[in-house]
């Protein structure tokens, strides 16, 4: 089982990866106001859903325990995300604001992830 949860656990990494990578390679365009979400980020997002929701249930399923607030928190905020890039996915440009509170859920997302215990 522990291998599995491994796994997961890098394929979570691997989407958390994606959206804020796709997220700073376009920073620059947001300085200029030609931002766009890009693929990259739509993906990462769902990758973290699906491999987040599995993650929980191997981890009940092992009986450890599982801080269901903190995954609460975390699952709302990439909830947000989701619904913010996959509403604006096709649009030429990001608003700034919008663009910019993607980054800052992602990257509050993270710092929740390592540091609430």
């Amino acid at each position: 089982m522990d291998v599995l949860i491994h796994l997961f656990v890098g394929l979570h990494i691997i989407g958390i990866a994606a959206l804020l990578g796709g997220f700073l390679t376009q920073m620059k365009a947001m300085g200029q106001g030609t931002a766009r979400f890009v693929p990259a980020m739509l993906h990462g997002a769902l990758t973290m859903l699906v491999t987040g929701v599995v993650l929980v249930g191997l981890n009940q399923a092992d009986d450890q325990t599982v801080n269901n607030i903190k995954i609460g928190v975390k699952l709302a905020l990439l909830i947000v995300i989701l619904g913010l890039v996959y509403v604006k996915r096709d649009e030429e440009r990001a608003d700034k604001g919008l663009f910019g509170l993607v980054g800052l859920l992602t990257t509050a997302n993270i710092f929740i992830a390592v540091l609430w215990t």
